[in-house]
């Protein structure tokens, strides 16, 4: 039942007697017209982390599809860098790439910077590079990569959401990649898995700071995706097997995760804000 003390008046009162109701003695008239379709993110810019490859640049891409001018940002895969921008220029956009870590404050303001200095605006933020390194337990795991895995995976979010805020606007969005083993937990990537729950905390915790401004904060909860994270991590025996084992039998693709990116970043989403969807090949968790 609702909570009638906390409630307030928002439309005329009314009753109808009959089920299922009739929608045209409704006050207001429920909104049925759909959404824009086409281009979606027209007229839009985003900033993207790691969009030189995997999912970043299948972001990248479905982003400029959908209308949108973007910046990518990556550490030092100049080559893939380049192949993104000339993909989102195929769709007539405008990209441009900028590398350096932005597990320090400074680049990451650098980037916000660059973005309004090219292209005026910014209207979507996606917080979605990452790195992991499996450890066989806790006590393997050093000081030295802790801090690198926590200043690159959930700091970085505080850095360029400080560094954008001032600049975002109403209608804005805010994308960040968590993860399934926030969810389920990894007994070879603790550090990781610790980092992409923090970031389900963030994404929560930001979107309700925010949801005065109708500035959205979601998430994007992926399983198995091949990409370049992956044989760069484990070994080739895990590398032939990777994703097997969900539901799906095999790992998914970074095209079949950007769609998630785009419904969150449009106006097919205006009513979600402070969730997460998770392209996972079935697994079924909790959140």
């Amino acid at each position: 039942m609702p909570n009638l003390k906390t409630e307030k008046v928002i439309r005329p009162k009314q009753k109808q007697h009959k089920q299922p109701g009739v929608e045209s003695l409704m006050k207001p008239s429920p909104d049925y017209e759909p959404k824009k379709s086409g281009q979606k993110l027209a007229g839009k810019v985003a900033l993207i982390t790691g969009g030189d490859s995997g999912i970043g640049r299948a972001v990248a891409l479905s982003f400029a599809l959908e209308g949108a001018d973007v910046l990518i940002s990556y550490l030092n895969e100049h080559t893939d860098a380049k192949e993104t921008v000339r993909g989102v220029e195929s769709f007539g956009r405008k990209a441009i790439a900028i590398a350096g870590d932005i597990a320090e404050e400074q680049h990451c303001k650098k980037l916000v910077a660059a973005v309004l200095k090219e292209f005026g605006q910014l209207d979507i933020v996606v917080n979605n590079a990452a790195v992991q390194y499996p450890q066989e337990s806790l006590e393997k795991i050093t000081a030295k990569q802790l801090e690198k895995t926590f200043r690159t995976n959930i700091f970085s979010h505080f850095f360029i959401c400080k560094a954008a805020l001032k600049h975002l606007k109403e209608g804005s969005s805010i994308i960040c990649t968590t993860s399934v083993t926030a969810y389920r937990g990894s007994d070879h990537l603790i550090d990781y898995a610790t980092t992409k729950g923090a970031i389900v905390g963030f994404i929560r915790s930001l979107s309700a700071a925010l949801v005065d401004r109708k500035i959205r904060v979601n998430g994007v909860a992926p399983g198995p995706i091949w990409t370049p994270l992956i044989p760069a991590t484990f070994t080739a025996d895990l590398v032939a097997k990777f994703g097997s084992t969900v539901p799906m039998k095999r790992a998914g693709e970074p095209n079949e995760v950007a769609p998630c990116y785009v419904f969150l970043a449009s106006e097919d989403s205006s009513y979600i804000t402070g969730q997460v969807l998770h392209p996972n090949g079935g697994e079924i968790i909790n959140g």
